[in-house]
C-alpha cells in the first residue's frame, strides 16, 4: 500500500484543478485563518438541505457515477488499473445480504454514524456518504481511518484493516487505498467545519473528538491531503452534491483551507522507504527540528542548503533524533537518509 514518494512542503504544492463556486460564495472567509476562519466556513455552509436518508440511492446515481452507470466505489475501484469487480446502478445490486466482496453495495458513513450518535443531519449529509461494497464497508465497521504496516485483512482493491502504524494511534483501523485519501481527508475536513460547535454531546471516537481530528489524526489527514490533490471526480461531487443539498465542501474548492485552519505552518512531511519510513517536523522550523525514524537498521543523515552546502552530517541518528537549525540561514534545505544502501530525501524551510 505504501509508496516510495518524494514529499515536497505544502507550500511548494500546487493542486491540479480548481473548482468553481458561485461567484462570492466564500469572500466572508477573505484572509481569515485558525478558527476564525473555521467559524466563518461554518456559516456559509452550514443550515443544509437535508436529503432523506431513503433518497441517497438515487443521489449516488449523480455524485458517484463513472461511465454513466457505474457505481463509482471507493472501497473496490482500481484507479488505472482493472477493478475486481463493478456496481451497475439499476441491476438491483444494492443491499440486500451479503456474505463476501461483490454481493452488493450500501451507503457507507465514512464519517461512522455511531460517532455523532446516529442523529439528523449528520446521518443523510452526502459530503461524508459514498456508496461501497458491503461486505467492505463491515469490515471497515467504525474504525478511524489510518494507516497500517501489518494489516490483518485486504479487500479486492488494496484496502487494508490491521494495526495502525501512524505515530499516536495503534489501534485496530481502515486503510483506503492511497488514490482515495485525499478525498477522504477532506471529507473529514468537512464535517469539521460543518457541524463545528454542533458536536457537543457527539459520542465521538479514537479518532474524533465531536466533529474535529484529534491531534494525531489531524497531521494524518493533513498528510493525505497534500499527498492526493483534489481530482476531477471530487469536483464533479462537490457540484452534484451541491445541486441537492444547496452548500459545497470548502477544502474541495479551496484546498488551501486546510492548512489555514489546521496546519498554521506546523506540519511535517515524511518519505517512505522501502525498510520504513521517515517524518520530520516541524516544518517550517526556527529552532529544531525531530526525525521520526520508523525503521531498523542505522541511518545517516545528510543536510544541504539549496545551493548545494553540506551544512549537518551524522553518521547515526536516533529515533526520534533531534536537530537544532537555529544556526542555519532562513531558506529551503535538504535531507538526504542513507540506510542499508537505500536513500531517501525530504525538505524543510528554516524560518
Amino acid at each position: 500500500m505504501h509508496r516510495a514518494i518524494l514529499v515536497f512542503p505544502a507550500i511548494l504544492l500546487i493542486f491540479k484543478v480548481v473548482a468553481q463556486p458561485p461567484p462570492g460564495y466564500y469572500d466572508p472567509a477573505g484572509t481569515l485563518t485558525g478558527k476564525d476562519l473555521q467559524k466563518v466556513l461554518h456559516e456559509i455552509i452550514d443550515n443544509h438541505t437535508v436529503i432523506p436518508y431513503s433518497d441517497l440511492i438515487s443521489c449516488f446515481r449523480k455524485t458517484d457515477v463513472k461511465n454513466d452507470s457505474v457505481v463509482w466505489d471507493m472501497y473496490s475501484d482500481n484507479p488505472g488499473g482493472v477493478s475486481p469487480y463493478l456496481y451497475i446502478y439499476g441491476r438491483g445490486q444494492e443491499c440486500g445480504n451479503y456474505n463476501s466482496e461483490a454481493d452488493c453495495f450500501n451507503r457507507e458513513h465514512s464519517f461512522p454514524k455511531s460517532w455523532f450518535g446516529d442523529a439528523s443531519p449528520m446521518l443523510s449529509d452526502l459530503f461524508h456518504l459514498y456508496p461501497t461494497d458491503g461486505y467492505v464497508n463491515n469490515r471497515r465497521a467504525n474504525y478511524p481511518f489510518g494507516e497500517t504496516k501489518s494489516p490483518t485483512w485486504v479487500s479486492g482493491n488494496g484496502s487494508e484493516v490491521g494495526p495502525g502504524s501512524w505515530p499516536g494511534y495503534s489501534g485496530i483501523i481502515f486503510e483506503p487505498i492511497n488514490e482515495y485519501k485525499g478525498d477522504f481527508a477532506r471529507t473529514y475536513f468537512y464535517m469539521a467545519t460543518r457541524y463545528s460547535g454542533e458536536d457537543a454531546g457527539w459520542p465521538g471516537s479514537d479518532m474524533v473528538t465531536g466533529a474535529e481530528p484529534k491531534s494525531w489524526a489531524k497531521e494524518m489527514l493533513l498528510s493525505w491531503h497534500r499527498n492526493d490533490p483534489v481530482s476531477t471526480k471530487e469536483i464533479n461531487r462537490n457540484n452534484e452534491v451541491f445541486k441537492f443539498q444547496g452548500n459545497r465542501n470548502p477544502f474541495i474548492d479551496n484546498p488551501e483551507f486546510a492548512q489555514k485552519i489546521w496546519d498554521q505552518g506546523i506540519y511535517s512531511e515524511r518519505y517512505v522507504m522501502a525498510s520504513g519510513e521517515i517524518q520530520v517536523f516541524p516544518n517550517p522550523a526556527k529552532e529544531t527540528i525531530t526525525l521520526r525514524i520508523r525503521q531498523e537498521g542505522n541511518m545517516e543523515v545528510y543536510i544541504f542548503s539549496l545551493i548545494g552546502n553540506l551544512v549537518f552530517h551524522a553518521k547515526k541518528l536516533e529515533r526520534d533524533g533531534k536537530i537544532a537549525v537555529n544556526s542555519f540561514a532562513p531558506g529551503m534545505y535538504l535531507i538526504k537518509i542513507v540506510s542499508d544502501g537505500n536513500a531517501g530525501f525530504l525538505f524543510f524551510v528554516k524560518l
